[in-house]
């Protein structure tokens, strides 16, 4: 096996840094049995969507006949990564992408102002967060990455009911990671571990990320 010097978990924690977005069934968990109260054991319940807390999409989401959670493999989630660190403080656009060695069928994180200010992880849903712009998903799906992430619960920009970010990158079979926490993760080449429920037909799954290098 190989030993790796650090390891990023840049998954948020559920229920106490995970954002709902508005209008989704919001994350809970119910303790139904526990110990405390004299059960002899302790038994608890999720509530929650396929798309909470750090989760990937896949293109079924939004592409009719696109690929769900159980046509990949596994290893599919288990690849080489790269952060790039973001300056502009609204959107992802591709003249600040130019800059980087953007490598095809490998994973890209955006690291933005999402991260640095704890945006990612403050629980409460803000519409003032970096998000991805079309001609930023463009440049991705030209370049031929292998999966795109970003440091907020979802890449689109809030109230864009068309969501052209979704639909460009899905619909070219590019899976999204969404709801990742950046902050630690300086920026560089990583191996990416984002895997996914096995769950069937799944458009969507929570994950558990890790960034290893």
């Amino acid at each position: 096996m190989p030993r790796y010097e650090t390891v990023y978990d840049i998954s948020v924690l559920l229920g106490e840094e995970s954002i709902d977005y508005p209008g989704d069934t919001r994350y809970s968990r119910e303790r139904m049995c526990t110990i405390k109260e004299g059960g002899p054991y302790e038994l608890s319940r999720l509530v929650m969507i396929a798309h909470s807390g750090t989760h990937i999409d896949f293109p079924a989401h939004f592409i009719a006949n696109g690929r769900r959670s159980d046509q990949y493999d596994i290893a599919d989630f288990m690849l080489a990564a790269q952060v790039v660190e973001i300056e502009d403080t609204e959107e992802i656009y591709p003249d600040e992408l130019q800059h980087f060695d953007v490598r095809a069928n490998e994973a890209l994180l955006f690291k933005t102002e999402n991260s640095r200010r704890g945006l990612c992880r403050s629980r409460a849903f803000s519409a003032a967060y970096v998000y991805l712009s079309s001609e930023a998903a463009e440049f991705c799906v030209k370049k031929e990455v292998a999966l795109i992430g970003l440091d907020y619960i979802t890449i689109e920009k809030y109230g864009d009911e068309t969501f052209p970010a979704h639909r460009k990158i899905l619909g070219n079979n590019i899976p999204i990671l969404e709801g990742v926490n950046l902050e630690e993760a300086p920026s560089g080449i990583y191996t990416l571990l984002c895997l996914p429920l096995k769950i069937k037909d799944g458009e969507a799954s929570p994950v558990r990320a890790v960034l290893l290098r």
